[in-house]
């Protein structure tokens, strides 16, 4: 089904490393027009001159998705340099974790920020689009931290079951001509792990992300839901390894 993805226009935040990045590369490979954004905008641009060099189509913009006006200006930039918005992948995210007791008061904050405030950010600029446009795809990154609550994770948890709730609210509002889809990882590889101030919790995680799967395999759960025909919307793929227990 990737003939459903040729040609269409994908912006993805998030899109320097780890599931951003995959799926960059995935979909341009399929045909899609990517737009990458993220912070990082030195890494951004060497991607996207990467993806040109093989044969896609890919612009670069820096964008901080805790900055209403940064979205919006990402979203602008994307109709800018290919008319349209056919597909916004809300994937920045942080995972500072540790116990509520630490009482790390700026994570919790930073995490709030990006993981919750980010993805309405995206909606805010890009669903008045996907509305003139009457077709569009929303796909939200949560996490099996939106499934089930752990020691050390409460607020992280508690940012990707606001994204479960948020997309499900959008997803009833505007269905007929927009699709929204809700991915949940379980352990991928990414550098997630490495904003993890805590010590002790750092460790944890270390452990725990022994049993991962690649970056590569979120991204073909990306592009299964992209590939399905405009009446078929795919609410939620919960994707994780087959040796993890969580």
């Amino acid at each position: 089904m990737t003939t459903n993805i040729q040609g269409k226009v994908v912006a993805i935040t998030g899109a320097s490393s780890g599931i951003g990045e995959a799926a960059a590369r995935l979909l341009a490979r399929q045909g899609a027009k990517v737009v990458l954004g993220a912070r990082r905008a030195e890494r951004l641009e060497e991607l996207a001159r990467e993806l040109k060099s093989r044969g896609g189509e890919a612009r670069a913009r820096a964008v901080d998705v805790t900055k209403r006006e940064d979205v919006e200006a990402f979203v602008d930039f994307t109709l800018k340099e290919f008319g349209r918005l056919d597909v916004l992948i809300n994937n920045a995210g942080v995972m500072p974790l540790s116990r509520l007791e630490m009482l790390k008061v700026d994570e919790w904050d930073r995490m709030i920020d990006v993981n919750i405030r980010g993805v309405l950010h995206g909606i805010a600029a890009a669903l008045p689009v996907m509305k003139r446009q009457k077709a569009g795809q929303f796909i939200n990154l949560s996490s099996i931290g939106g499934h089930a609550v752990s020691p050390t994770a409460a607020v992280y948890c508690a940012t990707k079951f606001a994204v479960l709730a948020i997309s499900e609210g959008l997803r009833q509002e505007v269905g007929g001509d927009i699709r929204v889809t809700v991915i949940s990882p379980g352990v991928t590889t990414s550098e997630l792990a490495e904003s993890i101030s805590d010590t002790s919790a750092r460790d944890l995680m270390r452990e725990f992300r022994k049993v991962a799967i690649p970056a590569e395999a979120i991204a073909h759960s990306i592009s299964y839901a992209i590939s399905q025909p405009s009446e078929v919307d795919v609410s939620e793929i919960i994707i994780r390894p087959t040796a993890s227990p969580y």
